[in-house]
């Protein structure tokens, strides 16, 4: 088993800005009212996994990797989703605020969106084709 390798654990009201999130692989893993808020979460591979009521405000996503992810609430301003790794890139947004993130070039086909914000978000050359939103 790799090194650092997380599944079906859940992260509970963890401020990750003073405590640090392990580079590594998380698999079926919940995150519930966690604040990821400016932190780098770069290189760090989420599968299968659901966020929760969480800040991910202006974290560094560069080769982050986000794979049938789930985001409930949570608040995501500023997220550079066009530094994720683009293999698999796929999550489900409901009742969540993106303002001014960027998907500049990110193909975005299996996502599914609702009620969430978007405001000054960029879009350009981003595919869309077969997601829900």
């Amino acid at each position: 088993m790799q090194e650092n390798y997380h599944e079906d654990h859940t992260f509970d009201t963890i401020d990750f800005t003073q405590e640090v999130l392990p580079t590594g692989d998380y698999e079926n893993c919940r995150f519930i009212q966690c604040d990821f808020s400016s932190i780098d979460l770069s290189d760090r591979k989420f599968a299968d996994c659901e966020f929760t009521a969480c800040n991910l405000s202006l974290a560094k996503l560069n080769r982050t990797a986000f794979r049938d992810i789930i985001f409930k609430e949570c608040k995501m301003l500023g997220l550079q989703f066009d530094r994720c790794s683009q293999f698999g890139l796929a999550f489900t947004l409901d009742h969540c605020n993106l303002n001014h993130s960027s998907f500049y070039q990110t193909v975005l086909k299996k996502s599914r969106w609702s009620n969430s914000q978007f405001h000054e978000a960029d879009f350009t050359e981003c595919d869309l084709s077969g997601g829900v939103f």
